[in-house]
């Protein structure tokens, strides 16, 4: 299903849409189109892409053709999804230790479009982090890498 949601190759592009995109979410999926993760992840971007396309516009992202991003965000599992409203890096408590991206794929597509409600409305109040509605089970657990550095 990646093939029906617009990629971003360079640093330009992703620097474009993060600047030319006004009052919708931007959804960047930092991945790789061969990871199985990553394809399950494309696939409920992709179906609720339609659904969403008055709140969020989604992108994919190759983590080896953009790695000042891949860098910046730390990006170190795949798939990584970063959430943007006008201009701005939107975080999400998801109850995990980091609140730059969610990473994994989301179990449902109700807990994306969920997700995107809660960042939609809470940005239109002027919130930059916003608690998630995403039941903490549905929520993948990882370690930080740079922990106890």
């Amino acid at each position: 299903m990646s093939f029906l949601l617009p990629k971003l190759t360079s640093k330009k592009e992703v620097d474009q849409a993060i600047k030319s995109v006004a009052e919708k979410v931007l959804v960047l999926r930092f991945g790789k189109d061969g990871d199985p993760v990553c394809l399950q992840l494309d696939d409920v971007l992709a179906k609720t892409s339609h659904d969403l396309s008055k709140m969020a516009a989604i992108y994919l992202v190759d983590v080896d053709k953009v790695p000042v991003y891949t860098q910046y965000f730390d990006i170190t599992y795949i798939p990584s999804t970063v959430f943007f409203f006008n201009g701005q890096h939107m975080k999400v408590d998801y109850g995990s230790p980091d609140h730059t991206k969610f990473v994994g794929s989301f179990k449902t597509k109700q807990d994306f479009i969920d997700l995107i409600e809660v960042i939609y409305r809470g940005a239109m109040r002027g919130k930059l982090i916003v608690r998630s509605p995403i039941d903490p089970k549905n929520v993948p657990k990882y370690d930080l890498l740079y922990q106890g550095i």
